[in-house]
């Protein structure tokens, strides 16, 4: 990217979405990285867990300053999602990107559809 505008509004439109939505923000920013930046794809996917890590901490923050967040109600999902990252990440390096992309297609098609319904 020559000129650091788009890196920062793809970062602004992944707060707001994870902070509206209360996730989802790399949803919103793994295509617009993928079309304004020059990562494989590789490095795309994790560069976006990179930044879609401290953009969570952040809607969490304010969220739990809020008032809105139900401590004890998400704990058991933290649980199975530590365990669900650190899974991930080892099998990352062991799916082909065709394979990421048709999941990450898939995953954006059935949250489309749960969330109409």
């Amino acid at each position: 990217m020559d000129s650091k505008w788009p890196a920062r509004i793809a970062g602004g439109a992944a707060g707001l979405a994870n902070g509206l939505f209360g996730g989802g923000g790399g949803m919103v920013f793994l295509p617009i990285l993928s079309r304004w930046g020059t990562l494989d794809q590789r490095k795309l996917y994790a560069t976006c867990v990179a930044v879609i890590f401290p953009v969570c901490l952040v809607s969490a923050g304010v969220h739990l300053w809020r008032g809105s967040v139900s401590l004890s109600a998400a704990l058991p999902y933290l649980a199975g999602g530590l365990i669900g990252g650190i899974l991930g990440g080892k099998l990352y390096g062991k799916v082909s990107t065709k394979v990421l992309k048709w999941l990450f297609a898939a995953f954006l098609f059935y949250a489309g559809v749960r969330y109409l319904l």
